[in-house]
Parts: structure tokens; C-alpha cells; sequence
């Protein structure tokens, strides 16, 4: 079976869709990242800006302030660390506090930020959006093409960032969810239904569905009452050999995931 790294999310931000100012404090942050690895996460994944449509710019510095004393805390406890940031600068402060993985929701977009992550030999996501700027759009989108869209467009990162210094190897690929590929659930549906077609690329694949609103839509529910559908999704992805999943409900989908797999184990 597929072997899966469950992340578990830790907002600290005011504004994010459906936990915002709930862990902005550090310790708030840190409660919430201790739960979530006492019920199986394998790393955790902080954010200090939110990139939902509503969301508001925050400075380099904030971020860094925001994150410091909690990635301090959790590297004393040697736990795995992912940090959801497109700046340069806050790429490499925390990069020099040991952070583990850095997940870029503009793909290295910024060419300092290629700079930056020459000089550390760790894991990156790369995410595909089809807004430009580092934020989610509230518009409906096509789900005709999406696949090939994707395919183009990880390819081209893949080469151009090869080409710069950066070993494939440490390349990870998340096709996006919710708004980032429309605000309809169609495009979501659709890469999830086609999922398969992008181990094509030969790279680890990262997924975050948690919560996202093509859940919320079909489901017709607010954010925190989505918690079912995402774990369909994110069981489906998991089954179709997604290697990364990125969730706000760790203890859900660890359960899930062990049964998943004792059924599909079991001896004849």
C-alpha cells in the first residue's frame, strides 16, 4: 500500500476560512500542534498568512514573529515541520531554524525565493493555482483541459527549476483545491477523479482538500461542518497513491487510513 504523511495544519493567522485567530497566539498555535501529532500527524504544516480570497497581505516580518517561537518549540522536540509561505525572506529565516519543507503556493514564483532554497536540501511543494497573485479568486472555472493545464504547467516548474539548481528529487506537486481551481466544485472533482494521470510526472504528489468549499458546496455546509467529506476526499487520494495530505482533522484520517489499509492487507 501507498505509504502516506499526514500533516496537520496549525493556522496562526486572524483571517484564515475556518480557524482564523483561533492559534494566531503561541501558544494557542503550540496546543494545537502537540494534538495534532499526538494523534498521528507526521509533521505539521504553519502558516502565518492566509491565502483564502478575503485574506489580508501581511509583511515578511509579521510572518516571522508569527512563526519563531513556535518553530522553536517544536524543533526542541525534534517534530517534522512544514512552513506554507511564498517570501523569500521568511523561507530563509525559518529554513535556518531547521524547518523541514517548504510549501510555496506559487511554485517559486519569486526567483529570490529559488535563491534562497538552492543553499537548503529540503523537500518542496510546489502549488498550481490559476489565480496569479498568492491568493485564492472566487470565480467559476472549466474543468475541460484542467489535467493537461496541469501537466504543462508542473513540467515547465520541474524544468526551469532544475535547470536553476534545484534537484527534482526534492520536488513535491499539489494540483490545488477549493478556489484555487474554481469556485465551483466541477475543477476540484475532476483533478481528484484524474488523479492518477499525474504520477505521470514521476513526482510525490501533496494534497489539502480539508475543508475547501466544493466540500462546503456540495455538502451545503460551513467550513467546520465539512469534516466527513473531507475525509472521503482525502481517502480517495490516498487510494489513488497521493503520498502527502495536509488536513485540519488528523485523528479522523489516521483512523481511516489504518482500517483502509488492514482490509487491503489481509491475508486470503
Amino acid at each position: 500500500m501507498n505509504r502516506v504523511q499526514i500533516f496537520g495544519i496549525v493556522n496562526l493567522t486572524h483571517d484564515s476560512f475556518s480557524d482564523g485567530g483561533q492559534f494566531l497566539a503561541p501558544h494557542a498555535a503550540i496546543a494545537q500542534g502537540e494534538r495534532l501529532l499526538s494523534e498521528g500527524a507526521a509533521g505539521l504544516d504553519l502558516g502565518a498568512e492566509s491565502s483564502n480570497p478575503a485574506g489580508q497581505r501581511v509583511t515578511a516580518q509579521t510572518e516571522i514573529e508569527r512563526l519563531t517561537p513556535v518553530v522553536h518549540h517544536f524543533k526542541q522536540m525534534g517534530a517534522t515541520l512544514s512552513v506554507d509561505t511564498y517570501k523569500p525572506e521568511v523561507m530563509r529565516a525559518m529554513l535556518a531554524l531547521g524547518v523541514d519543507m517548504i510549501n510555496d503556493i506559487t511554485s517559486l514564483k519569486d526567483p529570490q525565493a529559488i535563491t534562497v532554497l538552492r543553499d537548503y536540501n529540503v523537500p518542496i511543494v510546489l502549488m498550481f493555482a490559476r489565480n496569479r497573485a498568492p491568493r485564492a479568486e472566487i470565480k467559476p472555472q472549466s474543468h475541460q483541459d484542467l489535467i493537461p493545464t496541469l501537466l504543462a504547467f508542473f513540467q515547465e516548474r520541474l524544468d526551469t527549476l532544475t535547470q536553476q539548481g534545484i534537484a527534482r528529487e526534492r520536488l513535491i506537486l499539489d494540483p490545488g483545491m477549493g478556489y484555487f481551481l474554481g469556485s465551483n466544485p466541477a475543477p476540484s472533482l475532476w483533478v481528484l477523479k484524474h488523479m492518477q494521470q499525474l504520477h505521470t510526472l514521476g513526482q510525490p504528489l501533496y494534497l489539502c482538500t480539508s475543508r475547501k468549499s466544493f466540500i462546503g458546496t456540495l455538502l451545503n455546509e460551513s467550513p467546520n461542518g465539512r469534516a466527513m467529506g473531507t475525509l472521503a476526499t482525502e481517502l480517495w487520494a490516498m487510494a489513488q497513491g497521493v503520498q502527502y495530505i495536509r488536513t485540519h482533522e488528523v485523528k479522523a484520517l489516521a483512523q481511516a487510513w489504518t482500517i483502509w489499509q488492514a482490509i487491503t492487507e489481509v491475508s486470503d
